[in-house]
């Protein structure tokens, strides 16, 4: 009751009514501006410019301001706003660059009253002073932004952002003399009207272009600005710097933002592209919107609160030719669906755990259970009763910590710096890395490159081209293909050590089959070949061709109904049909009675589907990763290129989570992957201004064509800086890395003596 009649004192003894309703336009809107008295609302655009009576069951239009048999730019509006003061008075933003004040006043049809053509591109914003009838202020996409006196025809003032773009201006509502604006680059500026020649405060509010802003109706120095980066930030510009208070994280770049009355933490923000929804956020929960309105089927342009003193009613116009009212009790809330529990494992092992509080509450007298290292740690924001929606999505955070030092990644760490990727011969990277990988006890990572540098290094091997070898699945220390092998070079006991290996893993007496496939084949049904008089386990084709296999028999348990396999009657090999299973012993028969692999036999090798590549570093990124970059040619074509992106991507956030920048850059640099390598030459593109004069630095040098200075001049020693240059975004002043730190540890203030506070990330 007590806010009802708050409002019903701000509009003079009756209060607002109304429901949520639109209606269609004819063209799409840019901008909406609401009267005084809350009876109103404007709206303009490309190709619209009306009035339009707000009742309680629809809108109702009163008045067409774009007159006149010629189509004029000057109707072509960018921004519109209604003076709080003058009911009669409007003023609107052209794409051509004029400024035009409408008198509603005017007994004849045209109402235009004043044209200021001083801007010399498109005005993205319009702007009057919420005390001062007369007073106009606009900012264009020249960079400059004017102050005009309506009773004169020329402006009075002309303010300069040495930026490309002023995106918003805005009058302080509490400052009489205080105003911001926003720019492309990223900064925020205040001013005082009274001095056109400097800037009062500059700082730097966000990572892209600012595109709007507003001061808080009730707290004096909260500024709130939305940007490109998809962020809205509350700034305090009652201390002595900036300070950031709130930052809420949308979903798309925000367009505009308006805070919402009687509501000290409530702010509504819609989106330029992407994202239709008018969101109003509570900034004290800036991931969650507390209310959305999901009426537009395109960008909403435009949104404004029905009245001052009225939390209820919001106002919107979008691109899909439609002006809605918004009744707020209406709005779909995002916070009743929003899911309290959740699980997330830490980079280090650590796990938390989100549950409801109530479920906590119920179970805080439980104790640790068995699997607990550590009692939880709990984290719980204190909840303000105020706050809407307290009580739909609130959680507990529960966080176990695993024991120090039992989940180090150390291993990862130093396998990633001391891993040779590249700059040396084949053999010397596999022979490094398996130095490496030896050094920090991962035997079986060791034993893989060893065995690759054997497949692909040595001599006498069949091109890289006909050669797709992996590692086998059914053992846990697999073998190599080689073409000449002698069982007197084996190392002793490789047999024995292979069957102790499978007999701890499997109890099962399997044949274990490496063939060109790259494929391990395990078949329980053993066959002994016949004709063989070697006394071990190993056949070993010990000719010289382009392929031959190392076949691993256990002749204890031949299959005693298996045909006897014959000769074949032809001279030459039949052509066998290619499939995706290993080839029968018929086709072992016909190798082992040639000297040398059929071309169609080599073709079939090599075009063998490569599913099953690297099964032994499978779960291992870092290994598949480092793999793919040695041996580059030779196995890129048999992998498809979704995969290798996947693997070089995880691999790649890896490092940049531990902060190996260097070996992640290095990674995306010797990548077989397109997607992957051009990542670091991506968003590098660097926009430099003179320190001097403030103009952009051209391409050819370090030397300003218009003051003929040296920009990269340290404003600490004033020498030249050769290597890492560091500077302020604001005043563009810098120098040596060392030096600027020594002076910040003393002043904050530029040591060029601009007087600007400098802010280094």
């Amino acid at each position: 009751m007590e806010k009802m009649s708050r409002v019903t004192t701000a509009l003079g003894g009756s209060a607002l009514t109304g429901r949520t309703m639109h209606c269609h336009l004819d063209a799409p809107a840019n901008a909406i501006s609401v009267c005084r008295d809350a009876a109103q609302v404007v709206v303009a655009g490309r190709s619209i410019f009306k009035i339009y009576a707000i009742e309680d069951e629809q809108f109702v239009e009163k008045l067409n301001l774009r007159v006149g048999r010629k189509p004029s730019l000057n109707l072509s509006c960018a921004d519109v706003v209604w003076h709080q003061m003058d009911e009669n008075l409007l003023a609107t933003a052209a794409t051509n660059g004029v400024v035009v004040t409408w008198n509603l006043g005017r007994p004849s049809r045209n109402k235009q009253d004043q044209l200021f053509t001083e801007h010399k591109r498109t005005v993205n914003k319009v702007c009057f002073h919420p005390t001062e009838a007369h007073v106009l202020l606009s900012g264009s996409q020249d960079g400059f932004m004017k102050c005009f006196d309506l009773r004169r025809k020329d402006s009075v003032s002309t303010f300069s952002g040495q930026s490309e773009s002023v995106r918003d201006v805005q009058f302080s509502i509490r400052d009489y003399f205080t105003f911001a604006s926003t720019f492309e680059n990223g900064n925020v500026q205040l001013w005082d009207i009274r001095r056109p020649d400097r800037c009062e405060r500059m700082f730097t509010a966000h990572n892209g272009p600012v595109f709007c802003c507003d001061w808080h109706p009730e707290d004096r120095g909260w500024l709130a600005t939305g940007g490109r980066d998809k962020m809205v930030k509350v700034w305090d510009m009652t201390t002595h710097r900036a300070k950031e208070v709130h930052c809420v994280q949308t979903i798309a770049s925000v367009a505009r933002v308006k805070w919402r009355p009687e509501c000290r933490h409530h702010l509504a923000t819609c989106s330029m592209m992407v994202d239709h929804n008018i969101y109003v956020w509570d900034v004290r929960r800036p991931f969650v919107p507390a209310a959305m309105f999901e009426e537009h089927r395109d960008v909403t342009t435009g949104i404004a609160w029905r009245h001052p003193h009225d939390p209820s009613f919001l106002l919107s116009g979008s691109k899909d030719s439609t002006l809605c009212q918004h009744l707020f009790r209406d709005a779909s809330q995002p916070v009743e669906r929003a899911n309290p529990e959740g699980l997330c494992y830490g980079l280090f092992g650590d796990l938390a755990f989100a549950a409801k509080e109530s479920l906590v509450a119920a179970e805080s007298g439980r104790k640790p259970y068995a699997g607990d290292r550590r009692h939880p740690i709990f984290f719980k924001r204190k909840l303000d009763p105020a706050e809407p929606f307290v009580g739909l999505a609130s959680s507990a955070l529960s966080v176990f910590e695993i024991e120090p030092g039992s989940g180090s990644m150390s291993w990862f760490v130093d396998t990633a710096e001391r891993y040779a990727l590249a700059g040396r011969p084949l053999a010397e990277l596999c022979d490094h890395n398996a130095k490496v990988a030896r050094e920090l006890g991962r035997n079986q990572v060791a034993q893989t490159w060893t065995m690759l540098r054997i497949i692909y290094c040595s001599p006498g091997l069949a091109p890289a081209t006909s050669l797709n070898h992996s590692v086998g699945k059914g053992s846990s220390c697999g073998l190599p293909l080689m073409n000449s092998f002698n069982l007197k070079d084996m190392a002793p006991g490789l047999g024995s050590e292979t069957r102790l290996d499978r007999s701890k893993g499997d109890t099962r007496s399997d044949t274990v089959l490496l063939d060109s496939s790259a494929t391990l084949i395990t078949n329980e049904d053993n066959e002994e070949t016949e004709g063989s008089d070697v006394p071990a386990d190993y056949l070993l084709g010990d000719v010289e061709g382009e392929e031959d296999e190392l076949y691993l028999l256990d002749p204890e348990h031949a299959h005693p109904e298996e045909p006897e396999y014959v000769l074949p009657q032809e001279a030459f090999p039949l052509r066998h049909e290619i499939v995706d299973t290993p080839p029968g012993p018929e086709h072992l028969q016909d190798k082992a009675d040639s000297p040398h692999v059929s071309g169609s036999e080599a073709d079939a090798a090599s075009s063998a589907p490569m599913d099953s590549s690297f099964s032994l570093i499978s779960g291992d990124v870092q290994m598949a990763v480092s793999v793919l970059i040695v041996l580059g040619e030779r196995v890129r074509k048999d992998i498809d290129e979704q995969t290798q992106e996947h693997w070089y991507t995880s691999y790649i956030d890896l490092l940049q989570r531990f902060c190996l920048w260097n070996v992640s850059n290095q990674v995306v640099k010797l990548s077989t992957s397109r997607a992957v390598s051009c990542l670091n030459q991506a968003s590098t593109t660097l926009h430099v201004n003179c320190s001097h004069c403030k103009r952009p630095m051209s391409g050819r040098g370090w030397v300003c064509d218009r003051c003929h200075r040296c920009a990269s001049t340290c404003a600490v020693c004033h020498h030249v800086v050769k290597g890492l240059f560091v500077w302020c975004q604001g005043c563009s002043h810098g120098g040596h890395l060392q030096h600027v730190m020594k002076w910040l540890e003393g002043s904050s203030h530029c040591p060029a003596g601009c007087g600007h506070l400098c802010e280094y990330s």
